[in-house]
C-alpha cells in the first residue's frame, strides 16, 4: 500500500499502532484514539494522532482506507458494563463506516475475534456454525452482521478479521500499555523475567494459537490492498498450552520459575479452553501466511530482557 490517506482507529493501542507505524512509511496515516487502552507514546511521529471516540460526530474519515481496531477487547470490559460494550464495539464500528462511506471511502478492514468460534482443537474455518455466550463475543459478530449489511446495501468492501492471540512484548512494544490485559505471551515472560510467578487460571492445560502482531499487520494491510470482503482469520493454525509457555519461556530466559495455578473467574460454560487457525481463506485470497513460528516469537519476547 503506498500514497494513500489511511484511518486507523484505536490507532494508539498495540495492534493499531503497530499496524500505523508500518503504513506510516509509504502513506499519511491518521491514528484515532480515545485513550483508554492507547497512547500518543505508541506512535511514530510520521503518524497523525488524533485524540477522539468512535462515537463523535465528525471523524477524519476523508481517507482512501479505513482500518477499524477500536473496540473495548474483553469479557472482563463486556461484563463490567454491557451498555458501553455495545456502543463501542457496535454503534461506534457503524458510525465509523457510515462517515466513511458519506465521504467516499468503500474500502474498510475491521478487528472481530476468534472467540466466537468457542472451544477447538481443530482448525476453525470462516464457515463453521458460530455461537455467541459473552457480550464481546455478541458485539464482534454484530460488526459482522453490520458489514454485511453495508455490503450489500451500499457495495462497501468490508473485510472482519479475526484474530487468534495476537501478542508482541511487554518491554519493545505496545503492548505495555494494555498491562492486565495484554497478551499471556508478553504478561508471563514480564513475570518469568523479573522472578514472579505468573498466574494461571485453571490448570492450564487450555491451548492458545499465539500469533505476533507482525503478522497481524501484514494481513490486515494484504486484506485492504486486495479490498477483501467477508471474514478472515489471522492465525498460525498452531496451538499451545499455557504450561508448555512457561516451561518454554523460562529455558528460553534461563530462569526457573513456577506459575501459580488460581480459580477462573470466567465461568467454565462461557470460557473457551482452546483455539486454532484455519487460515487458507487469506492465504488463497492474498497470498499471506504465518511467518514468524511460536518459537521465533518468544526468542523475540525474551530477547527483550537482554
Amino acid at each position: 500500500m503506498q500514497d494513500k490517506r489511511i484511518l486507523v482507529t484505536g490507532g494508539g493501542g498495540f495492534i493499531g499502532s503497530n499496524l500505523a507505524n508500518a503504513l506510516a512509511a509509504e502513506n499519511d496515516v491518521v491514528a484515532l484514539d480515545d485513550g483508554y487502552l492507547g497512547t500518543i507514546d505508541n506512535v511514530d511521529d510520521a503518524v497523525e494522532y488524533v485524540e477522539g471516540s468512535v462515537l463523535d460526530d465528525d471523524l477524519p474519515t476523508d481517507v482512501d482506507v479505513v482500518f477499524h481496531l477500536a473496540a473495548l477487547s474483553s469479557y472482563a470490559m463486556h461484563e463490567d458494563d454491557p451498555t458501553t460494550g455495545a456502543r463501542v464495539n457496535v454503534e461506534g464500528f457503524v458510525n465509523v463506516v457510515e462517515q466513511a462511506r458519506d465521504d467516499g471511502c468503500d474500502t474498510v478492514v475491521y478487528a472481530s475475534t476468534s472467540s466466537i468460534y468457542g472451544d477447538r482443537t481443530e482448525p476453525s474455518p470462516e464457515d463453521m456454525d458460530v455461537h455467541v455466550n459473552t457480550g464481546y463475543e455478541a458485539s464482534k459478530l454484530a460488526r459482522e452482521r453490520y458489514a454485511e449489511y453495508f455490503h450489500n446495501h451500499y457495495d462497501v468492501s468490508l473485510a472482519g478479521m479475526r484474530f487468534f492471540s495476537v501478542y508482541q512484548g511487554m518491554e519493545d512494544g505496545a503492548e505495555e500499555h494494555k498491562g492486565e490485559y495484554a497478551n499471556l505471551i508478553a504478561q508471563f515472560a514480564d513475570d518469568i523475567a523479573n522472578g514472579e510467578n505468573p498466574v494461571i487460571w485453571g490448570d492450564g492445560t487450555q491451548t492458545r494459537d499465539f500469533t505476533h502482531v507482525d503478522d497481524i499487520v501484514r494481513g490486515l494491510e494484504l486484506a485492504a490492498d486486495h479490498e477483501l470482503n467477508g471474514i478472515y482469520n489471522l492465525g498460525t493454525g498452531e496451538q499451545y498450552s499455557f504450561n508448555h509457555l512457561v516451561d518454554v519461556l523460562n529455558e528460553t530466559l534461563g530462569a526457573d520459575v513456577d506459575p501459580v495455578y488460581e480459580d477462573n473467574p470466567i465461568p467454565e460454560d462461557v470460557y473457551v479452553h482452546d483455539t486454532c487457525a484455519d487460515y487458507s481463506k487469506i492465504h488463497e485470497a492474498t497470498g499471506w501466511e504465518p511467518t514468524i513460528s511460536f518459537e521465533e516469537g518468544v526468542e523475540r519476547v525474551c530477547e527483550q530482557y537482554d
